[in-house]
């Protein structure tokens, strides 16, 4: 019931700002498909390089949807709201409320995910897009969303937010072969950023809709990821009951 909860709140929200919502996940996305995709007319390991950017986009999007739709919320209401403290002392499970914050903002990336692959469509390319590619979005944006709500704990004002977009996601977005290729890298920048979940997602994504197996080693590294930051939220909630 506490996850149904949850997840009613952000139905309600998202009703509510649907607009503000939409307009928030496509006017990045589509900017960057403009400029780099139609603007520079080049190609990417032989083939156009839209068939390289749009899956690259798709997987940003995911990632942006879900983090922005906890980490700025999650840190007002915890800080000013008081909400945390709120669900702490009712007969809500807090593993419900986290694991309902969890699947609210992945659910926004998918959203934010699926708008892209909508408005790409007229564009006439053989990229295929099927089950496994939205499965990878998903748990991608689960792995964002976990994250955003490990940092809204550890927020010290609301202001606090935007610079983790600044210092994490924005970066992310850029290095982790979203919109270029890592294989031109330093090897050993390259190793790391090969590791972080955008740029397993971004080639899970893309080798599926270029009719190839996504392999499982991205799968690992996502849910290491889910693992680790899941297990700090929940100990960090815990922790803050029992004081």
């Amino acid at each position: 019931m506490g996850i149904v909860t949850v997840l009613w709140e952000k139905w309600v929200e998202f009703r509510r700002d649907f607009y503000k919502i939409t307009a928030a996940a496509l006017i990045t996305p589509v900017m960057y498909l403009i400029i780099f995709g139609l603007g520079i007319q080049t190609t990417s390991h032989g083939e156009p390089y839209l068939h390289f950017l749009i899956p690259g986009v798709v997987a940003m999007a995911t990632m942006t949807g879900s983090f922005s739709a906890i980490a700025q919320n999650m840190s007002v209401q915890r800080l000013y709201e008081k909400a945390l403290d709120q669900v702490m002392v009712s007969p809500t499970p807090l593993w419900q409320f986290i694991l309902g914050q969890v699947l609210g903002g992945a659910l926004r990336g998918m959203y934010a995910g699926c708008m892209i692959l909508l408005i790409t469509l007229p564009i006439k390319t053989d990229l295929v897009f099927n089950g496994m590619s939205f499965l990878i979005m998903f748990i991608n944006g689960t792995v964002f969303a976990t994250i955003a709500l490990v940092l809204s704990f550890l927020a010290k004002s609301y202001t606090d937010a935007p610079k983790f977009t600044s210092f994490i996601i924005m970066p992310m977005s850029f290095l982790c072969n979203t919109f270029f290729s890592t294989d031109q890298m330093p090897a050993g920048f390259r190793h790391v950023i090969s590791l972080l979940p955008l740029s397993q997602s971004c080639d899970m994504i893309r080798k599926i809709s270029n009719g190839m197996s996504s392999g499982v080693f991205g799968f690992v590294v996502l849910f290491l990821y889910l693992a680790v930051f899941g297990a700090i939220a929940v100990g960090f909630v815990y922790k803050k009951k029992n004081l």
